[in-house]
């Protein structure tokens, strides 16, 4: 720098949780996921366009949007929302139903197991000074 001045010091941010973050992931592949589902229902002849690109876009929109919410306690509750809604796809496409079943065990894992780290990292947190 030639200006002889310090470089501000880097802006800690927020610690995003485990469950947060492992939740983000398995949401974003599933918008993979759910936009191919959309275009193979519509595909099959399943659903009428509109009525098949209008779901799948709501069911896209809905998990992007449930992303950032990891962060609230509710929001978990909306992205298992998110996953019952996806897992009812099957009655549209059979096959909706194992790949799924496959991100609902996903889903569960990361919630169940980030939800145990987060609380052994809390109490670490308070036991050290």
């Amino acid at each position: 720098m030639t200006s002889g001045q310090d470089p501000a010091p880097p802006r800690e941010g927020r610690r995003r949780s485990t469950v947060e973050s492992l939740g983000s992931i398995v949401l974003s592949f599933e918008v993979i996921i759910v936009f191919l589902a959309t275009l193979v229902t519509f595909g099959l002849g399943r659903l009428p366009a509109g009525v098949a690109f209008g779901a799948g876009g709501a069911l896209l929109l809905l998990m992007i949007v449930t992303v950032p919410l990891l962060r609230r306690p509710w929001g978990r509750f909306v992205g298992w929302a998110a996953q019952i809604l996806f897992l009812a796809g099957g009655f549209l496409v059979g096959e909706i139903f194992f790949v799924g079943a496959l991100f609902v065990a996903i889903w569960a894992y990361c919630m169940i197991v980030g939800g145990r780290l987060d609380r052994a990292r809390r109490a670490a947190d308070a036991a050290t000074p």
